[in-house]
């Protein structure tokens, strides 16, 4: 299930999407046009910034924008970035791989079946973006 913060980030990441030609918007504007608390929006845009998704800028006619065109900006990314794993288990994680304690991987059949879990949410994690979930 998508934790709060990534749905936040996705609907703030929508909407920046659609108003790609039109400049810096205000985090203000994103809250309320989204329904987003703002100090949970300001977190959460802040860390698509750190990671090159965003960029800002200050003073008049400032706020947020994306850094690269939304055709660009992959699912799979923004969900790693904000909620961490797309795998249900850790030791099936491709970028953030544990192994289970007390579990045979060879022998596990949950394992097994989580691998192919992932690997279906990933066929379509990887090849869809950001203009996908906004209609572009």
């Amino acid at each position: 299930m998508l934790s709060k913060k990534t749905q936040y980030a996705f609907k703030a990441l929508m909407y920046l999407s659609q108003e790609y030609e039109s400049g810096p918007i205000l985090i203000a504007d994103i809250a309320v046009k989204k329904k987003i608390p703002l100090k949970f929006l300001e977190n959460i845009l802040l860390q698509l910034k750190k990671a090159g998704i965003l960029e800002s800028k200050k003073g008049k006619g400032g706020g947020y924008f994306l850094a690269r065109d939304p055709h660009q900006i992959l699912l799979a990314d923004v969900l790693r970035l904000v909620d961490g794993p797309i795998a249900l288990l850790p030791c099936v994680s491709l970028h953030f791989y544990e192994k289970c304690k007390n579990c045979d991987e060879n022998n596990c059949g949950l394992n097994r079946v989580m691998i192919e879990v992932r690997d279906a949410n990933l066929a379509i994690l990887e090849k869809k973006t950001v203009a996908d979930i906004a209609n572009l």
